[in-house]
C-alpha cells in the first residue's frame, strides 16, 4: 500500500502545475534569445587599452631643440593627469611624438579631454613657430588602422587619384558608425610649387622670406560679405586668391626703382603635388589608402560589415581606371574564428545529444537533460547582456565547455524519478519524491561549480579582464541549469519516464556492458590492493615523469594563432629619404612574393622606415602555418641591403607593445651618455641567443651640418640672428 506524501517541498510547485515550470523556461529562453541577437560579436572581451598620441611639428628644428622645446614640456604636463600608466616620448628632426599609455580599462575619453585641457596650458611654452598639436586616440596593441583600402590606377597620377578620393569617396567612408576617422596614406595633394632662382633673387636685393610674405599677402581668401538694399541683396565676391599658374607668375614681389618684380621674374612656378612623405604600395602597384580606424572599444566585426557593403555599393560607380582593393581587415581572423568555434558548439552538442541517448537507451528520457542545453545556453546571453558582455572567442569557450555540465543535474533527476517508478510509485509521485531528494544535492552542486569557476574572472591585469567574461558565462550557465533540474526536469520525467520503469532494449545493452566493466574493475582492484607498494611506486614514477613534460612545455597566456597574416616592420638608415626607402622595399616585396604560400603584400613606407604585413594564402589552400612560414620569411627579409626588417606574427591577445620584451631605462644623464649603457644591453641581448630581434629607441645617430654664424658680421651686414634663422 503506498504512503501518502508529506512534507511538501518547493518542487511539488511545478510538477502540480507544469504550465507554471514550462513558462519559467520559456522566459529564460525568450529573453536570452532576444538578448542573442542583440549581442555585440567580437573576437575577445571588450577592453579598453588606449594610447593618447600627440605629435606636433617644427620643420627645420633639430632633434635636441625638439626633445628641449617641445616634448619636454608636453611629457611634464600630461604624465599628471589621471588614469595614466606611462609616458613616452620620440622626437626626431622636424616633429616630437608624446606617447601617453592609460591603464587597462580607463575611459579614453575622459584622458582625451584632460589632454587637450593641459595642452592648452603648456601651448605658451611651446616654440611659436611650432605648428598646434594634433592628438589622436589608437588602440595600444595596433598602431596602425583596423582597415586599409588600397586605390591605384594605370592612366591618374596619384595627386589625381588623391583628388578625387578626397572630393567623394573620404566624406562617405567617415560617416559609417563605428568608425573614428578615415585617413589617407601615401596621398599626395595638387599643389602650386614655387621653385625660386637664388641668383636672380640675390639680384633683386630680395630674400626668400620676401617671397613669403608676398605670397601670404597676396593670395588670401577673403570673405567680403554682401550689400543689401530694400528690395535685393548681394553677396560679394573679390578676387583676392590665386588659382592658376599664370596668376601666382604675375604676383607682384616689390618695387625696384619704378620696376616691378613679379614671382615670375624670381621663381619657376608650377602646377605640380607636394612632396610625398608616405608611399603606399599593394605589392609593387603605388597607390593611395584610405585608412579606416574604428573607435576603440567598438565591435570591430559589426564596422567591417557595413565597410564591405558600403564599398560593394560604390565599386559599380568607380571610375574604369581606379582599381580598388581591401588589402587589410583586421576582422578576417576573428569571423572565421567565430565561425570554426560555433561549428565546434553544434558539434559538442550532437555528440552530447548522442552519449545521452546511448547511455539512457530511450529518445523520450534523453529530452529531459536535453532540453537543458538550449534553455542554459541560450539564458545565459540574457545575464551577459545585462552585464554589458560580449560574444566572443572567450564567451563562446565557456558556452562549448558547459555543454556537457549542464546536462548533469537533470541525468540525475530522470535516473532517480526512474528508480522511484520501478519501485511502484505513479510517475507523478516518483517525480514529487526525486525531486525533494535531489533539492538539495542540485542546490549544492550548482553553487559548488559557480564558485569554482567565478574567481576566474576575478584576477588582476589583463588577464582578469579577458577571462572575467568567461569566468561569468560558465557560472551562469551552470546556475540556470540547476534552474532547469529544480523546475522543468522533474515535469517533463513525471510525462516522459516509461509508467512501469522498464528498459528498453538499447538500455539493457548498455547497462549489461557497464556490469561488465565493472566487474573487470573490481577484479583490478582487488589485484592493485594487494600490491601497496607496487601502486605506490607506480604513482612516484609517473609524477616524477610528469615533470619534464611540464618543464619543458611552453609557457605563454595564449598559443600563436595562425592569422593568415605576418606583419613587418622595418627601419632605414637614418639619412634615408622616402624614395631611397622605397627603392630598397622593392627588394623585400620581391623575397616575399618568391614564398609560395605568400598571397600579397601591402605597406606603407616613409623615409625612416615603414610598417606593412603579408597576407598569405587561405588556410585550405597552403601546407604551412605562418608559424612555420615564419623563418623563411625572417631569412629573406634580412639580406635586404640597407633596411632592417622585424618580421611579427600578431599577438593571439590583445596585449599592448610590438615586443615580447620590452625594457625601459631611467637616468637623469644625458642621452649621448645613455647611449654606451644601451650599446652594452643591446650586445648583451644579441650574444645570449634567445632573442631573434634587438633594438633601441635611443638613436643619435642622424647626420647634421651646423651652420656657424660670424655675429658681428651679420650686425655690421645690418641682420639679425632672428631674421636669419627665419630665412
Amino acid at each position: 500500500m503506498k504512503q501518502p506524501l508529506t512534507n511538501k517541498s518547493f518542487t511539488d510547485i511545478f510538477i502540480v502545475h507544469p504550465v507554471l515550470a514550462i513558462v519559467v523556461n520559456l522566459v529564460i529562453l525568450l529573453a536570452g534569445w532576444k538578448a542573442l541577437t542583440s549581442l555585440p560579436v567580437q573576437q575577445y572581451p571588450k577592453i579598453e587599452n588606449s594610447l593618447v598620441v600627440i605629435t606636433t611639428l617644427y620643420y627645420g628644428a633639430s632633434a635636441e631643440t625638439i626633445r628641449g622645446f617641445i616634448s619636454t614640456p608636453i611629457e611634464r604636463v600630461v604624465s599628471a593627469i589621471s588614469g595614466v600608466d606611462y609616458v613616452e616620448s620620440t622626437s626626431r628632426a622636424g616633429v616630437s611624438t608624446v606617447t601617453v599609455h592609460l591603464k587597462l580599462n580607463h575611459s579614453s575619453t575622459a584622458a582625451l579631454a584632460e589632454v587637450t585641457a593641459r595642452l592648452q596650458q603648456v601651448r605658451a611654452e611651446l616654440p611659436p613657430e611650432a605648428e598646434p598639436a594634433t592628438i589622436e586616440i589608437q588602440r595600444a596593441d595596433r598602431p596602425y588602422a583596423s582597415f586599409y583600402l588600397s586605390f591605384s590606377s594605370q592612366e591618374r597620377t596619384v595627386p589625381a587619384v588623391t583628388d578625387w578620393l578626397l572630393r567623394t569617396l573620404q566624406p562617405q567612408l567617415a560617416t559609417l558608425p563605428g568608425v573614428q576617422r578615415v585617413t589617407f596614406e601615401g596621398e599626395r595633394q595638387i599643389a602650386m610649387r614655387v621653385w625660386i632662382d637664388p641668383d636672380r633673387l640675390a639680384s633683386f636685393n630680395l630674400s626668400p622670406g620676401d617671397v613669403q610674405g608676398a605670397l601670404r599677402r597676396n593670395n588670401y581668401l577673403a570673405a567680403v560679405g554682401r550689400t543689401k538694399g530694400n528690395l535685393v541683396q548681394i553677396n560679394l565676391l573679390a578676387n583676392t586668391d590665386l588659382r592658376s599658374a599664370g596668376e601666382f607668375e604675375e604676383l607682384i614681389i616689390a618695387d625696384r626703382d619704378g620696376a616691378i618684380v613679379r614671382l615670375k621674374d624670381v621663381a619657376r612656378i608650377e602646377r605640380d603635388a607636394e612632396e610625398a612623405n608616405v608611399i603606399a604600395k599593394y605589392d609593387e602597384t603605388e597607390g593611395v589608402y584610405l585608412g579606416i580606424w574604428a573607435v576603440p572599444g567598438v565591435n570591430e566585426i559589426e564596422v567591417g560589415h557595413r565597410l564591405r557593403d558600403e564599398v560593394d555599393r560604390i565599386r559599380p560607380t568607380l571610375p574604369s581606371d581606379i582599381d580598388m582593393k581591401l588589402v587589410w581587415d583586421s576582422t578576417m581572423f576573428i569571423r572565421n574564428a567565430l565561425t570554426e568555434i560555433t561549428k565546434t558548439l553544434s558539434e559538442t552538442i550532437l555528440i552530447v545529444a548522442l552519449v545521452v541517448f546511448l547511455f539512457m537507451g530511450s529518445v523520450r528520457t534523453a529530452l529531459v537533460p536535453l532540453v537543458a542545453i538550449p534553455v542554459s545556453l541560450i539564458g545565459a546571453a540574457l545575464f551577459l547582456s545585462a552585464f554589458g558582455f560580449s560574444l566572443n572567442l572567450l564567451t563562446l569557450l565557456a558556452i562549448v565547455l558547459s555543454v556537457g555540465l549542464v546536462v548533469d543535474d537533470a541525468i540525475v533527476v530522470v535516473e532517480n524519478v526512474e528508480r522511484h517508478v520501478r519501485l511502484g510509485k505513479s510517475r507523478i509521485e516518483a517525480a514529487q519524491v526525486a525531486a525533494r531528494e535531489l533539492l538539495g544535492p542540485i542546490v549544492a552542486m550548482t553553487i559548488t561549480l559557480a564558485t569554482v569557476y567565478a574567481p576566474i574572472g576575478f584576477q588582476g591585469g589583463l588577464t582578469g579582464s579577458l577571462f572575467l567574461e568567461f569566468a561569468i558565462t560558465l557560472a551562469v550557465a551552470v546556475v540556470l541549469s540547476g534552474i532547469v533540474a529544480i523546475t522543468l526536469s522533474p515535469v517533463m520525467s513525471s510525462r516522459f519516464v516509461h509508467p512501469e520503469g522498464q528498459e528498453g532494449r538499447l538500455t539493457r545493452f548498455v547497462n549489461h556492458r557497464f556490469e561488465e566493466a565493472r566487474g573487470v574493475y573490481a577484479k583490478l582492484l582487488d589485484v592493485a590492493l594487494t600490491m601497496n607498494w607496487g601502486i605506490v611506486a607506480a604513482a612516484v614514477f609517473i609524477m616524477v615523469a610528469a615533470w619534464p613534460l611540464y618543464h619543458f612545455s611552453r609557457l605563454e597566456l595564449a598559443p600563436v594563432e595562425d592569422q593568415n597574416h605576418i606583419s613587418l616592420f622595418f627601419e632605414a638608415s637614418p639619412d634615408s629619404t622616402v624614395h631611397a626607402t622605397n627603392r630598397q622595399h622593392f627588394q623585400i616585396v620581391k623575397a616575399i612574393t618568391a614564398i609560395p604560400e605568400t598571397d600579397y603584400t601591402w605597406s606603407l613606407t616613409t623615409a625612416w622606415g615603414g610598417f606593412g604585413g603579408v597576407v598569405t594564402k587561405d588556410w585550405h589552400d597552403r601546407a604551412r602555418s605562418t608559424e612555420s612560414m615564419y623563418n623563411d620569411v625572417y631569412g629573406a627579409v634580412s639580406q635586404v641591403p640597407g633596411l632592417r626588417v622585424f618580421p611579427r606574427l600578431d599577438p593571439p591577445l590583445p596585449t599592448p607593445g610590438q615586443y615580447d620584451v620590452e625594457l625601459i631605462l631611467e637616468s637623469d644623464a644625458p642621452a649621448e651618455q645613455l647611449l654606451d649603457t644601451v650599446g652594452t644591453l643591446l650586445g648583451a641581448g644579441w650574444q645570449s641567443g634567445k632573442f631573434l630581434y634587438v633594438d633601441t629607441d635611443l638613436k643619435i645617430d642622424l647626420p647634421q651640418a651646423r651652420v656657424v654664424l660670424d655675429r658681428e658680421r651679420l650686425a655690421d651686414l645690418g641682420f639679425d640672428l632672428a631674421g636669419v634663422g627665419r630665412e
